[in-house]
C-alpha cells in the first residue's frame, strides 16, 4: 500500500472560499469509509482526491467522492445517516448527497451516466488514504469521468492537465483516449496534452489497437432498456 503525497499546494486565496484542502476533508472521509464499511457497501474513494493519494496534485475541491454501485446506493446513504450526517437524493439520478457538518460528501452511482459496475471496483486498488487502508479508483477511470463529464459550460482544463502531468506514467493513454474520443471537450484535452509534450502523437494513436472487451461498457442510449450489467 501507498501513502499520500506531501503538502504541494500554494496558500488558498479569497476564490477558494466553499472549497477544502485534504487536512479539512480527513476526518469526514474517515467516518464515511467507516460507515460504509460497517454496512458492507463495496466503494472507493474517486475524483481528484484518489488521484492525489496516487501522487496527482493536491486538490482544492468542495467535496469528498465515493463511487458505489447503483443497486448499493441507498443502502450506503442510509449508512452515512445513521452515523449523523444531513442526506439528500437530487434528482440528477446519478449521485446522492450526505453532509458532514460542512463538508459535503458525494455518493456517486452512475457518473458521466456509466453506472459503477463490478469491473472497475476491480480496477480500484487499496491504498493509505490519511493512514486509513481503502479502495482507491484507478487514474484512467478518474480522467474517464471527468473527461466525459466536459461540457460547454465547464471546460475548465486546468486540473486535468495538471493530474496528467504529475500521473502520466500511471496512465493507459490509448485506451484513455478510445473510451473518450466521442466527446469534442475530450478531444481538446488530448491536443493539449499532445502539443504540451506529456504524451506522444504515437501512444495516442494506438486507441484503435486497444480491444474492445478491455473498454468498460458506454453510457446506455436513452430509450434503451437493455441491462447495463
Amino acid at each position: 500500500m501507498g501513502e499520500q503525497p506531501p503538502d504541494r499546494s500554494p496558500e488558498l486565496g479569497p476564490s477558494a472560499i466553499g472549497y477544502h484542502r485534504p487536512d479539512a476533508l480527513a476526518e469526514p472521509l474517515k467516518r464515511a469509509a467507516a460507515a460504509l464499511r460497517g454496512a458492507e457497501v463495496p466503494f472507493m474513494l474517486c475524483g481528484s482526491m484518489a488521484c492525489w493519494v496516487r501522487g496527482g496534485p493536491e486538490p482544492l475541491t468542495k467535496d469528498v467522492d465515493f463511487c458505489v454501485k447503483p443497486e448499493d446506493a441507498d443502502r450506503a446513504l442510509d449508512a452515512l445517516a445513521a452515523m449523523g450526517m444531513t442526506t439528500e437524493r437530487p434528482p440528477e439520478g446519478w449521485l446522492y448527497k450526505a453532509w458532514d457538518e460542512d463538508i459535503l460528501i458525494d455518493l456517486l452511482f452512475a457518473p458521466a451516466n456509466i453506472p459503477v459496475g463490478e469491473e472497475v471496483l476491480r480496477r480500484s486498488e487499496e491504498l493509505l488514504v490519511i493512514s486509513v487502508p481503502m479502495q482507491v479508483a484507478a487514474v484512467d477511470d478518474v480522467l474517464a469521468t471527468k473527461l466525459l463529464a466536459l461540457d460547454a459550460n465547464s471546460i475548465d482544463l486546468k486540473q486535468l492537465l495538471a493530474i496528467a502531468r504529475a500521473l502520466r506514467e500511471q496512465i493507459d493513454w490509448a485506451a484513455l483516449f478510445s473510451r473518450t474520443r466521442e466527446s469534442p471537450y475530450a478531444a481538446a484535452f488530448f491536443t493539449l496534452v499532445e502539443r504540451l509534450g506529456i504524451v506522444s502523437a504515437e501512444e495516442l494513436e494506438r486507441a484503435d489497437e486497444v480491444p474492445v472487451e478491455a473498454l468498460p461498457a458506454p453510457p446506455p442510449v436513452a430509450g434503451d432498456d437493455t441491462p447495463t450489467d
